[in-house]
C-alpha cells in the first residue's frame, strides 16, 4: 500500500465519448473511486467494479450523486472507448471509463501512486495484463484516506462511502 496515502492526482485521459477528461477537475468535490484495470481481466477487475456498483445501489440518492467511479484501462490496445463503455455499462452507466496512449496511462498510474507493472509482450488477441488491484478512494478534500486492496467487498465499500464523504 502506498505511503503516505496519496492526494488526488491531476491527469488528462480520453473518456468513452472520446473527449478529454481532466480527472482532478471533473471529480472535484466528490468521493472518487479510481481503479486501473482492463476489461478482459478474468477476476479482480470485474468483481471490484461489480462490488462498487452494488455498494452504490445501497446508498441513498444523496450519497450516490456525490460519488464518481473512474476506471482507467491499462490495456488500451483492446479496450477501445466503445469496448470500455459497453463493459462498464454492465455495472453502471454512471461509471467513467478512461483510456489513452499507454505512456499517458502509465503517467496517470504514477501520479496516483499506483505500482506500475512492467510492460508485457502481447502475442495474438488473448493475453493477460499484469496490474495492481488497488482501489483508491479520494474524498472530497482530494485526499485518499483509504486505499483498498483485493479482498474488500460491496458491504465494506457501502459502509465507508458516507464516512469518506464526511472528510
Amino acid at each position: 500500500m502506498p505511503r503516505p496515502l496519496p492526494r488526488k492526482p491531476s491527469f488528462v485521459l480520453t473518456d468513452t465519448s472520446e473527449r478529454p477528461y481532466s480527472f482532478a477537475e471533473q471529480t472535484r468535490g466528490k468521493l472518487t473511486y479510481l481503479y486501473f484495470g482492463y476489461t478482459h481481466c478474468p477476476d479482480v477487475c470485474p468483481t471490484t467494479v461489480a462490488d462498487l456498483a452494488i455498494a452504490l445501489r445501497k446508498q441513498p440518492e444523496s450519497v450516490r450523486r456525490r460519488v464518481d467511479v473512474v476506471f482507467v484501462t491499462v490495456d488500451p490496445k483492446r479496450d477501445t472507448p466503445r469496448v470500455l463503455r459497453a463493459w462498464l455499462d454492465h455495472f453502471s452507466r454512471s461509471f467513467v471509463g478512461l483510456t489513452g496512449r499507454l505512456r499517458a496511462i502509465t503517467d496517470a498510474e504514477r501520479a496516483a501512486g499506483e505500482p506500475v507493472a512492467p510492460p508485457e509482450k502481447h502475442k495474438g488477441r488473448r493475453y493477460a495484463v499484469t496490474h495492481s488491484s488497488l482501489l483508491f478512494a479520494f474524498s472530497p478534500d482530494n485526499r485518499s484516506h483509504v486505499v483498498y486492496v483485493q479482498g474488500f467487498h460491496a458491504a465494506d465499500y457501502a459502509h465507508d462511502m458516507p464516512l469518506l464523504l464526511g472528510y
